[in-house]
């Protein structure tokens, strides 16, 4: 099974809002990644609106519906954020209307300039416990972004009732990035995944994965385990600028279908 590439799409938004008007249209671009074999679309709407805006959720959400009904979207944010005078209408509330496929729940601050580390569980659950529950109920899986060494963690996650985890690469990112320096650090992080990924998956709970993947981390990556998804939208979208949209698709769908065919034949 060939493991799933969702693209997210907050970089792109946070080109367009630099000025009035559509341009980039995200309507757009999703449809040249879904056109070009990505299997779903992934957005981060945070309260500030810094990229994503509530009104692309809904748009998005009515085109994988319309267009793409084989496609999926994956939401992901701090259930706990909560409407704002600013418009945002709170990140239940986006998961509610729009029934996404997937709600990635993150446990981002509201001035957090990006996702950078996993739920710390048990400590955290009454956080999300009957958040999950709400999602879970109106048809839409739940994963809760997860740091690789907190095993006890992860098994909390399947008491939780949480179907998916997504595994936090940062880590095994900037490892990899000083490898011929320190090739043990990298050898230790990646081990670090596939524990965690064998932990959960004796657990049923299924294995996402995201954060600083690219084109040169990406095979190594999915060849020590192989993800149901890798969420991919910062690198995403700098290699977009150099190889277009469609081709970086299929980049990435390659560097993805070569990772299983290796596994396949050892």
């Amino acid at each position: 099974m060939t493991t799933s590439l969702s693209v997210n799409l907050n970089k792109i938004a946070l080109l367009r809002n630099a000025r009035a008007g559509q341009i980039p249209s995200l309507a757009d671009a999703a449809r040249r990644v879904l056109d070009a074999g990505a299997a779903g679309i992934t957005v981060h709407p945070r309260p500030d609106m810094r990229h994503i805006r509530p009104s692309d959720v809904y748009l998005l959400a009515q085109l994988l519906e319309n267009e793409y009904p084989d496609r999926e979207l994956n939401i992901e944010g701090n259930p706990a954020a909560g409407p704002n005078s600013e418009g945002y209408p709170g990140f239940m509330q986006l998961v509610i209307e729009t029934r996404p496929a997937q709600a990635t729940l993150v446990p981002d601050s509201e001035d957090q300039l990006t996702s950078d580390h996993g739920w710390d569980l048990p400590l955290q659950t009454g956080e999300i416990a009957a958040h999950i529950k709400v999602i879970r109920d109106s048809g839409t899986r739940v994963s809760l972004f997860m740091d690789a060494r907190s095993l006890d963690a992860i098994e909390e996650t399947a008491r939780l009732g949480a179907q998916r985890i997504e595994i936090y690469t940062g880590p095994f990112a900037e490892a990899f990035e000083h490898d011929t320096e320190c090739p043990e650090v990298l050898a230790r992080e990646t081990q670090a995944y596939v524990l965690a990924a064998n932990a959960a998956t004796e657990l049923g709970v299924g294995i996402n994965a995201g954060h600083d993947l690219n084109l040169d981390n990406l095979d190594t990556l999915v060849s020590a385990f192989e993800p149901l998804e890798v969420s991919i939208g910062h690198a995403f979208t700098a290699d977009a600028l150099v190889y277009g949209l469609r081709e970086t698709v299929r980049r990435y769908i390659a560097i993805l279908d070569h990772s299983v065919k290796a596994q396949a034949s050892q």
